[in-house]
């Protein structure tokens, strides 16, 4: 979306004006959230997006705990144990309900395993987190996972599956679940209404196993425009807001009616390049005419990766509110590289490449990516076509709204294939570790397996693999750590993907209210106090 000079002179005056006026306080038991990105389904296994999972940990719960850092704890399930090498055997929560009043149980847990691969249309499912896993109902509280290997990293999974009810959810499609229909979990929190472009409403679980929630009422809206969503919160027509904008950062430091609350995010911001075509669509010569794909070529690979000037996109456009990135996770993570560091800017080095690869002159390319999914993401998106126009490749942008475009990138080309040549786009790893990015970014894409679920450049190495494929059926945590590692040199250097930089997440809120910072990006009620 552009807007014109006078649309943000105006959008400029109504925010300036708005730091004149107090903040209004929220009703005592009503929090209204403003969120930069809205959710493309209220079907909790639909898409494996944060927006969609935020909301979605409100209603549906998970066996496994995630704290704000991302630690592993008790959720539906309250203890576990391996009875040997391939089963684990997990004991659920007693008294536990669902919204409707039904008790949840084992049948439950079995139930929503078996749904995640089978959701119609699903952009990103969340099939990597129950491939090669085999469920049995030993009664109704307690159920065993079997797997073919030894898989350490069981948790991990468990902690990103919301299960749902087998009695309310058992015959309804996505629309239906979007519409309130069926729509029924253990959460804190119960599904009101979601009305696409607008908000999402949630009433207070007055029943739930871990006590009554702070609100009885919570009101996501969704507000993309950074300049709006910054006057929602100042004018007080929400209580707080997630992604704060770079550029205000520091001024709502000092605003005494405002606090801000911070969190390293473990959020990769990257370009996916088409690796799956021999021609691919949106790239050319620039005369127009049909060429080879470049991107198959790891010289160009490398150019363009030596193209971008990390830290001025960083310093400039995000205002520091980020940190380079040289590998898929910060390297205070488990399973990261100790070695790879971000590739230096290099414009000569970079055109030189291009010569070697046969592109002296360059080439024609449109870079595709979302617009308001990420703070700045279409600043991001123009600043790195001008770095690689720089060396020769007249690059164009064309963004889309958020919904659109991942729907387009995953499966809108011939025969559900992705459709960009060039994306621009983020991932946090669910998982908390490394394999958590490694296995749907860089692993090749298999719908059986669940490898590759956001591997929407096809990049496909034999070598990553087969070293993703021994971590994940190795037990010994160091052991894993080195293979995850390796795996993750081996995809960088042959860059199957080129990494930017990781997020910094920040939230702002009214006086009065904390909000704990998420390294999973989670903007949650649950994290708001008093």
């Amino acid at each position: 979306m552009t807007m014109t000079r006078r649309s943000l002179a105006l959008a400029g005056a109504m925010l300036a004006g708005t730091l004149m006026m107090p903040l209004s306080a929220a009703t005592a038991q009503e929090l209204k959230i403003g969120l930069a990105a809205e959710p493309s389904s209220a079907d909790p296994h639909f898409h494996n997006l944060t927006p969609n999972n935020q909301v979605a940990r409100h209603v549906f719960e998970t066996l496994i705990s995630q704290d704000e850092f991302q630690r592993l704890g008790a959720g539906l399930a309250q203890g576990w144990k391996l009875i040997d090498d391939l089963t684990w055997e997990f004991t659920l929560r007693p008294n536990v309900k669902f919204h409707d009043g039904s008790p949840f149980t084992a049948d439950d847990v079995i139930f929503s395993f078996n749904r995640v691969p089978n959701v119609p249309k699903a952009p990103a499912p969340k099939t990597s987190f129950t491939r090669g896993k085999t469920f049995e109902k030993i009664n109704d509280l307690t159920f065993r996972v079997k797997t073919a290997t030894p898989y350490p990293l069981m948790l991990n999974d468990l902690a990103n599956i919301e299960i749902m009810s087998a009695k309310a959810a058992a015959n309804v499609t996505t629309e239906d679940l979007n519409a309130g229909k069926g729509t029924i979990g253990t959460g804190p929190y119960q599904f009101v209404e979601f009305v696409p472009g607008d908000r999402l409403v949630l009433k207070r679980n007055d029943n739930h196993w871990a006590g009554k929630p702070t609100w009885e009422r919570v009101t996501f809206r969704f507000i993309k425009s950074d300049p709006t969503r910054v006057a929602a919160l100042l004018s007080g027509d929400v209580d707080m807001i997630e992604n704060v904008p770079s550029a205000d950062v520091a001024r709502l430091k000092t605003d005494n009616r405002v606090t801000i609350s911070s969190a390293l995010s473990n959020r990769l911001i990257y370009l996916h390049m088409d690796r799956l075509r021999d021609e691919t669509p949106f790239v050319k010569a620039k005369d127009g005419a049909a060429i080879k794909n470049p991107f198959n070529d790891l010289k160009v690979r490398q150019a363009l990766s030596m193209a971008l000037n990390r830290q001025a996109i960083v310093d400039r456009i995000m205002e520091g509110e980020a940190v380079v990135a040289g590998q898929l996770l910060p390297d205070i993570y488990q399973g990261t590289s100790k070695t790879l560091k971000p590739v230096a800017y290099n414009v000569e080095a970079s055109r030189k490449l291009l010569t070697e690869a046969g592109f002296p002159n360059g080439f024609s390319l449109t870079i595709h990516g979302p617009n308001g999914r990420y703070p700045n993401d279409t600043k991001v998106i123009e600043a790195v076509a001008q770095m690689f126009t720089r060396i020769g490749i007249e690059t164009k942008v064309e963004t889309l709204p958020p919904a659109v475009f991942f729907s387009r990138a995953s499966n809108g080309g011939p025969n559900r294939t992705p459709e960009f040549s060039m994306i621009l786009a983020g991932w946090s790893a669910g998982t908390g570790e490394a394999s958590g990015s490694l296995g749907p970014l860089l692993g090749t894409f298999d719908t059986q397996s669940g490898i590759g679920t956001a591997n929407r450049g096809r990049y496909s190495n034999p070598k990553v693999d087969e070293l993703l494929k021994k971590a994940l059926a190795t037990v010994n945590d160091t052991e894993r750590a080195k293979l995850l590692a390796e795996g993750t040199e081996v995809a960088i250097n042959d860059v199957g993907l080129i990494p930017i930089y990781y997020n910094k997440n920040t939230w702002a809120a009214r006086k009065g209210l904390k909000v704990v910072g998420r390294t999973d990006e989670y903007t949650l009620a649950m994290s708001v106090k008093r």
